[in-house]
């Protein structure tokens, strides 16, 4: 749908609902407006793309992040490439939504992990510094991808936030 329209703001309610084969009724007890649907749809797009990649079960190590790192940086520049210029007024809501839920994934890992003297509070905060780090330098990298390889990127993230994980990598490699 969006492929075919390839602009955000030209997509209505309508074209949704008949994409979908559902009525307007079912459809706004769902969704506020076309744009939490969009918002809905880019966020389950962005969780199928880390799931593919990165399985439920995978442990919290340095070649996990990776795989995570390189999804976000794949799927955001995919975003930026099927952007139009009439999308940009949209782009803040997409790249919002998509954070929380790297946040959101971080947090869940996190927190399966037994981690001996730190507080819920401290987890939460260490998986938002972590989410924004990775998506914040993933977004800007895909806006010019050219200036840096995702493998220069990677190594100047992961040496930054290294710090950060090394008490959740020791507690998972045991």
């Amino acid at each position: 749908m969006i492929g075919k329209k390839r602009n955000v703001y030209s997509i209505s309610v309508h074209d949704i609902t008949n994409q979908a084969t559902v009525n307007r009724t079912t459809f706004y007890a769902h969704f506020q407006d076309k744009y939490d649907f969009l918002a809905y749809w880019m966020t389950e797009k962005f969780q199928m793309t880390i799931r593919d990649r990165l399985p439920e079960e995978a442990k919290c190590n340095a070649g996990n992040l990776r795989i995570l790192m390189q999804s976000i940086y794949d799927f955001l520049l995919q975003f930026q490439q099927c952007s139009t210029p009439g999308d940009k007024q949209f782009e803040a809501m997409f790249e919002n939504a998509m954070q929380q839920d790297l946040h959101q994934l971080l947090v869940k890992r996190i927190n399966e992990v037994q981690i001996q003297g730190f507080s819920q509070e401290k987890l939460e905060a260490m998986a938002l510094v972590i989410s924004w780090g990775i998506f914040g330098t993933a977004l800007q990298w895909s806006r010019n991808p050219q200036d840096r390889s995702f493998e220069t990127m990677f190594e100047e993230v992961i040496g930054v936030l290294s710090f950060n994980l090394t008490p959740i990598w020791v507690n998972t490699n045991r």
